[in-house]
């Protein structure tokens, strides 16, 4: 399983940004795919999950209103729509993938990519 997050990069606060995440190697089409972010010196923490239909997302309340999570099952791909950014969404972006239920935490994900760098500046 290979899980490719892109889309990162330098932007201002109030900016935006897309971030994909690209999967192969697993039935993309029936697998819960989330999102989770780790800033420096912190935890990794939850960001977003989306089931395979694409509905009812799970989305922390931080950053409800902000970002989106969508999903491309013809593509494998997964997306995380970032409006409005702020200096505090700084982080790695991590896109993870599980066959079973949507799930906040991320032991609840068996298959990781290699995270993606989100830097929001001020």
């Amino acid at each position: 399983v290979q899980l490719q997050a892109s889309g990162g990069g330098l932007v201002q606060a109030g900016a935006f940004l897309r971030l994909s995440c690209a999967a192969s190697g697993l039935t993309f089409s029936s697998s819960v795919m989330g999102w989770f972010r780790q800033a420096p010196g912190k935890e990794r923490e939850f960001v977003a999950a989306i089931r395979p239909s694409g509905s009812t997302p799970l989305c922390t309340d931080s950053v409800k209103g902000r970002f989106t999570v969508s999903r491309d099952n013809a593509k494998d791909t997964v997306y995380l729509q970032m409006n409005s950014l702020k200096p505090e969404d700084t982080a790695v972006y991590y896109c993870a993938a599980t066959p079973n239920y949507a799930s906040r935490r991320s032991s609840a994900y068996e298959y990781w990519g290699q995270g993606t760098l989100v830097t929001v500046s001020s």
